[in-house]
């Protein structure tokens, strides 16, 4: 505004907006429940999370009894006792990551792109896949316990064709632990991909036929760069879950071979009262995974996630 433009202005006047238009005041009170539900639900409880990890064990106290303090030593103590379950969470979440990813892919590009003009196909598809989650994440867990049995027929099966040892199993191995999280989680890949590739032109498919690439170069050169959106939101979706989980690792493994972070945490904080161990993992955790996220993103170049 001008000087002159301001001095013209009779006394008692409102000022004229600014270049960022009216101020709405109304905004802030509508803000304000949702930034009053993140600092008392998530702010205070890092903030709280952040404290315990540097508490001291009080001299001569009780079993889980410690106080305020800025123990540093807490970090490096619970690394060098749990880093292997820790790279173990890790490695399992990302197997099963690329599991659900090989299997959730045809899926979403059955039901978006096959099933495509025929809404009651496509619906039944979907409500298949979001199925499981009307039963308890606990009991599907307990039915996989039972499928991957030793007296079970998919043990049966692996051994008549060899690919199994005679007193071999599957249960309580790392690899009854991914296949448990593979299925717990492809839920959480499947519906990305299938809204990325519903918005997939089909006209673009017609296009490289018509150019003579086959179905392969089609799917190389253009599905999957304009699923990639879908392909990043599904990992993220998956991954951070299957790090942290320890349901699987408990009903499914439950032996040293197949410990996961989860477990760690859940028995120093419920069993052993260690709770500056169980804060400084849990804190370990929630950086190394958003360190990871943050990298995954951006070197994924997927704009709408960042």
């Amino acid at each position: 505004m001008s000087v002159v433009a301001a001095l013209s202005r009779p006394p008692g006047a409102a000022a004229p907006p600014g270049p960022g238009g009216p101020r709405r005041p109304g905004l802030r009170r509508l803000l304000a429940p949702g930034l009053l539900y993140l600092v008392l639900l998530f702010v205070l409880p890092v903030g709280m999370l952040l404290a315990t990890s540097l508490y001291a064990p009080v001299p001569g106290g009780e079993l889980g009894e410690f106080a305020p303090a800025l123990r540093w030593q807490n970090y490096t103590e619970a690394l060098a006792q749990f880093w292997p379950q820790l790279l173990r969470s890790f490695g399992f979440a990302a197997v099963a990551t690329v599991a659900t990813l090989l299997v959730g892919y045809p899926m979403a590009y059955v039901i978006a792109v096959r099933a495509r003009g025929r809404p009651g196909v496509q619906g039944l598809l979907v409500v298949l896949v979001v199925a499981p989650f009307f039963t308890s994440f606990v009991l599907r867990t307990v039915a996989w316990k039972q499928i991957l049995a030793d007296e079970g027929a998919v043990v049966a099966a692996l051994r008549w064709l060899h690919l199994l040892a005679p007193d071999g199993r599957v249960s309580a191995t790392p690899v009854a632990v991914v296949i448990g999280l593979t299925y717990s989680f492809l839920p959480f890949m499947v519906l990305p991909l299938f809204a990325a590739l519903e918005r997939l032109d089909p006209r673009l498919l017609e296009a490289g036929s018509d150019l003579y690439a086959t179905p392969l170069t089609t799917f190389r050169t253009v599905t999957l760069p304009l699923s990639a959106p879908g392909v990043v939101a599904g990992t993220l979706l998956t991954f951070i879950p299957a790090v942290g989980d320890y349901v699987n690792a408990a009903l499914l493994g439950n032996n040293r071979s197949t410990v996961m972070i989860g477990q760690v945490i859940d028995a120093r904080f419920f069993r052993v009262l260690d709770y500056p161990t169980a804060a400084v993992l849990s804190v370990v955790l929630m950086v190394s995974i958003l360190a990871l996220v943050t990298s995954y993103v951006r070197r994924a170049g997927t704009e709408e996630l960042v």
